[in-house]
C-alpha cells in the first residue's frame, strides 16, 4: 500500500503571516506550495471583470470553474495569472480580500473548488496556506499548524505591507476591516475559521518571519528513504 503524499497545512486568519510562512516553509521543503486564498482572490477578481452578481451562487460556480489559475515564479517572486493576465497586485488589494470573503461563505463554491485545491497534492509533497485547510480540505494531513496574532499586530504588518507600495491606508480602518473579517470568516455556517482537533497552534505576535518558519518546520516528520 502507497504512502500518501505528505501534506503540512498552515491555516489562521489574514494578517497571521501564514502566506510567508508557508512559501519559505514549502522552499526549504522541497514541496509544492498552495495559496488557497488566491483562489478565491481569484474568483473574485474573475467575477468582478465580468460584472457578475455575488448574490448569484449559479454564475459563481461557473466562474469558479471556468477561471484559470497559475502560480508563477518569476524573478524569484510568486506572480499569480487569472485567466492569462498577470493578477498578483490586484489580488492583494484589500477590496479583494473583502471580496473573496464574501465567496467563500457561498457554499456551492467552496464545493467547487475543494477538488481544484486537493489536485495540488502531489509528490514530494504540498504545503497549503488558508483558512481550511486542516479541517476540511485535507483532514489526513500529515502536519497541521494553526498560526495566529494579535488583532493589532496583523493590522500593523499589513499597514507596513502597504507603506511599503506606497499605499495610503489608515490604521483604524484596516483594524476594523481585519476584526470584521475575522469575525465573518469565524461565523460563517460552512468551513468556519478554526484550528483542526490536532493542529498545533504558534502564536506568531513578537516573532520574526525566520523563528516561525522554524517552529513548523520542527514539527514535520522526516521521511524515509
Amino acid at each position: 500500500m502507497s504512502t500518501p503524499v505528505p501534506v503540512l497545512t498552515i491555516d489562521g486568519p489574514s494578517g497571521a503571516g501564514k502566506g510567508t510562512v508557508s512559501r519559505l516553509a514549502a522552499s526549504r521543503l522541497g514541496w509544492h506550495y498552495l495559496d488557497s486564498g488566491a483562489l478565491y482572490r481569484a474568483v473574485g477578481v474573475a467575477a468582478s471583470w465580468a460584472d457578475l452578481d455575488l448574490a448569484d451562487p449559479a454564475a459563481l460556480v461557473r466562474c469558479t470553474f471556468d477561471t484559470d489559475v497559475r502560480f508563477s515564479e518569476i524573478d524569484g517572486n510568486l506572480r499569480i495569472f487569472v485567466n492569462g493576465s498577470d493578477a498578483t497586485d490586484e489580488l492583494r488589494l484589500e477590496t479583494t480580500g473583502t471580496l473573496a470573503s464574501a465567496i467563500a461563505a457561498i457554499p456551492e463554491v467552496r464545493a467547487a473548488l475543494k477538488e481544484r485545491q486537493r489536485a495540488f497534492r502531489r509528490e514530494p509533497g504540498l504545503v497549503a496556506d488558508g483558512r481550511d485547510m486542516g479541517t476540511v480540505i485535507f483532514p489526513d494531513a500529515t502536519t497541521k499548524v494553526f498560526l495566529t496574532a494579535s488583532a493589532e499586530e496583523r493590522a500593523r504588518r499589513r499597514h507596513n505591507q502597504l507603506k511599503e507600495k506606497g499605499v495610503s491606508v489608515i490604521f483604524d480602518g484596516l483594524l476594523r476591516e481585519i476584526l470584521a473579517r475575522d469575525a465573518r470568516d469565524a461565523q460563517r455556517t460552512v468551513a468556519p475559521l478554526k484550528p483542526a482537533d490536532d493542529a498545533v497552534l504558534i502564536d506568531t505576535t513578537g516573532l520574526s518571519i525566520e523563528e516561525v518558519v522554524d517552529r513548523v518546520l520542527a514539527l514535520v516528520p522526516a521521511r524515509a528513504g
